[in-house]
């Protein structure tokens, strides 16, 4: 028998799902502009983007308060719980890469010197598609509760940092910067952002592999040094 705890995980997890794509979906738009390598986005484009951006804050208030509801109402069991208290730590940090997406989109049209982000857009486009596909592959590590997903993830963090480094240090190789070009020291400027806020993508990726790996053994990994066995 299906019980009222049942329908209420179930709601949730259909909210998540939901919650989860959209997320996706706000990616996809920011890796066709990035990839585009051009500095004017379609009104359209940004138009869609600020609409899933208000559906996404309207769906995370709505599924933290069903999880909320369902633990004090239903007294779920335990690994109920965990599987809870891990979408709820999951839709926090998918929320925080939805504000990032909007966060990047600004920072590209603040930037006024196509050379400059031609020069550099190779390797934003690089970091951008690693640090979506450490999301996709933390959230298929819960929704498919698969470990190796989860450590893949945790493991590539660092190597996102390391793109990071390795754009700067080409960008000082190419650049021959005019103390008086004000347009340039602000592109990049901007470009730091953007690339600063991709990586924090990444990092919000990382802590959702940490809460699948505690969703599905009950073990607290963050803030300690990672060990798969």
């Amino acid at each position: 028998m299906i019980t009222k705890k049942d329908k209420a995980i179930e709601s949730i997890n259909s909210d998540f799902e939901e919650f989860a794509n959209l997320v996706l979906l706000q990616l996809d738009l920011l890796e066709e502009i990035v990839s585009s390598g051009e500095l004017v986005i379609a009104e359209k484009t940004l138009k869609k983007i600020d609409s899933n951006e208000d559906e996404l804050d309207k769906m995370e208030i709505k599924i933290s308060d069903k999880i909320i509801r369902t633990i004090v109402l239903y007294s779920p069991v335990a690994s109920d719980i965990r599987k809870l208290m891990s979408s709820y730590r999951i839709v926090i940090n998918l929320e925080r890469i939805g504000d990032l997406v909007v966060r990047i989109t600004k920072f590209l049209k603040m930037i006024k010197k196509q050379e400059v982000y031609d020069s550099l857009s190779d390797v934003i486009s690089n970091t951008l598609m690693q640090s979506i596909n450490m999301v996709k592959k933390s959230l298929l590590s819960f929704t498919h509760n698969d470990k190796e997903f989860a450590i893949w993830t945790i493991k590539n963090d660092t190597i996102s940092d390391e793109i990071n480094q390795k754009m700067f240090k080409k960008a000082i190789k190419k650049s021959h910067i005019d103390n008086e070009n004000k347009q340039l020291f602000l592109s990049f400027a901007n470009i730091k952002e953007m690339v600063s806020s991709i990586e924090r993508i990444a990092d919000h990726a990382t802590n959702i592999a940490e809460a699948a790996i505690y969703s599905l053994e009950g073990k607290d990994i963050r803030h300690q040094p990672f060990d798969e066995d």
